[in-house]
């Protein structure tokens, strides 16, 4: 329940750490677990005084202990060690600090780890994690690469010589953190988004060399895989040798076996890349060469031919050929046009020799009334009537006699 103070009526020190210390005693024992950073055994006192810190995070609680407690474990555990611990939260009132009192130790075993490991592993699979469709693409020459690792390393003098000896020209932006004990995963995690927000780093290497599975383990921590599963640079894990496999591997978007081959993955050859250079320009060249071949003996082939040799003698074979049609159509031409001729003469004659005027010409005349009409028959006409008659020559007036 929340105290109610004012600035007229605040709390003293001594009573706001005697409340709290009221509160944590009402906690329960629990069980914790992290790993000793330090720890200080003084000859004959009978209380052991430790540091448990979780891996993953910049977080340290005190533990203390009665030395017989501790005595059951002391072959097996110390600095450095993952411990589970039955304790009971404590407040030390005069100095305001938390710690736990440890009732029982127990050491973290290897089985145990790899347990856990294998219970995160299938979580972070559900996830999509380490599904293939997300490994991103490693640039072909990279310019500028991130390198993760211990300081004066054999990792590192690994990975810088074997890049710069395949290719002399490519740079490192190093990063040397911790790769094992209680500040490795943060340090780590810290130099990888580091990297990643640099612009020119092309791809990010985390490397170490071998070590016990206990060694490797900050490279199997939750934070770490999921700080690489969201890096927008490709990242590539060489940690330990070829039977190694911590989470890092599954996550990265390339897993080398060891440094040397991480070196050997990111940096091509410059050697075996002149190499290739001349292999395709040689194969360009007799490309070049075969085409030009092939094209030359198809001109050739061509020039070959006789109308090639003689481009006039096609025209000069068929000008007989065109003079000698030319000649048929002028006769086909002439023998219509004087039968034409003929026809016309003919039905000329014949309607010369049909025409009322040649009739007229043999002595007939035509009579006609005053209106134009011709007179056919004597009955048309009445006695008296005067009319007018056509002959070939002229025409004269004539009257009807009685």
């Amino acid at each position: 329940m929340a105290l109610k103070t004012t600035p007229e009526a605040p709390l003293p020190v001594g009573e706001v750490s005697r409340l709290i210390g009221g509160w944590i005693d009402r906690l329960g024992a629990v069980w914790v677990e992290g790993q000793i950073t330090q720890l200080s055994r003084r000859p004959g006192a009978g209380v052991v005084f430790l540091t448990l810190r979780d891996p993953s995070y910049d977080i340290s609680v005190s533990v203390t202990c009665y030395r017989q407690v501790f005595d059951a474990v002391a072959d097996v555990v110390g600095e450095g060690a993952r411990v589970l611990v039955l304790a009971k939260p404590e407040w030390y009132a005069p100095r305001g600090q938390l710690s736990l009192r440890a009732a029982e130790i127990r050491p973290v075993g290897v089985g145990e780890l790899l347990a856990r490991l294998e219970q995160l592993k299938k979580a972070l699979v559900a996830e999509g994690l380490f599904a293939p469709e997300r490994k991103k693409r490693l640039p072909f020459l990279p310019q500028l690469i991130g390198l993760v690792c211990g300081r004066a390393s054999a990792a590192e003098r690994d990975v810088l010589e074997n890049a710069r000896h395949r290719w002399p020209a490519v740079r490192f932006e190093v990063r040397n953190v911790p790769v094992q004990g209680v500040h490795a995963v943060p340090q780590v995690v810290q130099a990888v988004r580091e990297l990643d927000a640099i612009e020119d780093v092309d791809v990010i290497i985390v490397a170490r060399g071998g070590g016990s599975v206990e060694d490797l383990l900050p490279f199997s921590d939750e934070q770490l895989v999921r700080a690489v599963a969201g890096c927008r640079t490709p990242v590539v894990s060489a940690i330990g040798h070829e039977p190694d496999t911590p989470l890092l591997d599954l996550v990265a978007d390339l897993r080398a076996s060891t440094p040397t081959d991480a070196a050997k993955k990111v940096v091509p050859d410059v050697g075996e890349e002149l190499a290739r250079v001349r292999m395709l320009r040689d194969r360009a060249r007799r490309c070049a060469h075969a085409l030009l071949d092939r094209e030359e003996r198809g001109l050739a082939h061509a020039l070959a031919r006789p109308v090639m040799e003689d481009p006039h003698r096609m025209v000069d074979e068929r000008a007989d050929q065109v003079a000698s049609l030319a000649e048929r159509g002028r006769r086909t031409l002439g023998h219509l046009l004087d039968r034409a001729d003929s026809e016309l003469a003919h039905t000329h004659a014949r309607v010369v020799a049909l025409s009322p005027a040649a009739t007229l010409k043999r002595g007939y005349a035509v009579l006609q009334r005053a209106d134009g009409h011709a007179v056919r028959d004597p009955r048309e006409v009445s006695p008296g009537e005067a009319l007018r008659a056509r002959v070939a020559d002229g025409e004269f007036k004539v009257k009807v006699g009685e």
